[in-house]
């Protein structure tokens, strides 16, 4: 067994040195990979809702067999005040009623909530806010505000705007699931809790 001298063993030991960032950085990048990040939230923008949203429309329907409406252009706001997300939509209905068919407009709201057989975050028990119908149709905004309440529980109750994959709720063995939702400024946040 040949001994070191001393510059040979300062050699190794700046060498090994040198070398413990690089090993501790592999440790962590593999720690990391093993036990990823779970986060106690998750946020969905206006802009990630919007898009969900739109995907259901344009849509044509015949209500209650005396009116033909016709919804499109959603654009969807938060109303954190009230914790629900408003969705305003363009709309062109027809009826025996009124001569010409006529353009306007409705406000949806909605609540939220996650249905666990799918495992989604669905709009709950939209209603309509707001009808706006000039000329000819101004005189029957009532009827025609509960005519678009009907479509809209018909067509966007339940409607998934976001589903989990479900390595988003599992972490080492254990499962978790969506919590409170809150409806804030620019997103939606979803809390995550253990099952």
């Amino acid at each position: 067994m040949t001994r070191r001298t001393a510059p040979q063993q300062r050699r190794f030991l700046l060498a090994t040195l040198a070398a413990l960032p690089t090993l501790a950085m592999t440790r962590t990048a593999h720690a990391a990979k093993i036990f990823p990040f779970i986060p106690d939230h998750y946020d969905f923008s206006t802009k990630q809702v919007q898009e969900a949203v739109a995907r259901k429309f344009p849509i044509q329907r015949t209500v209650s067999q005396i009116a033909e409406i016709a919804l499109s252009n959603p654009v969807v706001g938060m109303s954190p005040d009230r914790n629900r997300v408003t969705v305003h939509v363009d709309a062109r209905m027809a009826t025996p009623f009124i001569p010409n068919p006529v353009n306007g407009a409705f406000t949806l709201s909605t609540q939220l909530g996650y249905d666990a057989q799918s495992g989604s975050v669905v709009l709950v028990s939209p209603s309509v806010d707001d009808s706006q119908f000039t000329g000819d149709a101004a005189p029957y905004n009532q009827q025609i505000a509960a005519g678009g309440a009907v479509l809209a529980a018909q067509l966007l109750d339940r409607y998934p705007i976001y589903t989990f994959k479900p390595e988003e709720l599992q972490f080492s063995g254990v499962s978790y699931e969506p919590g409170t939702i809150t409806i804030l400024t620019k997103c939606i946040r979803v809390q995550i809790v253990e099952k």
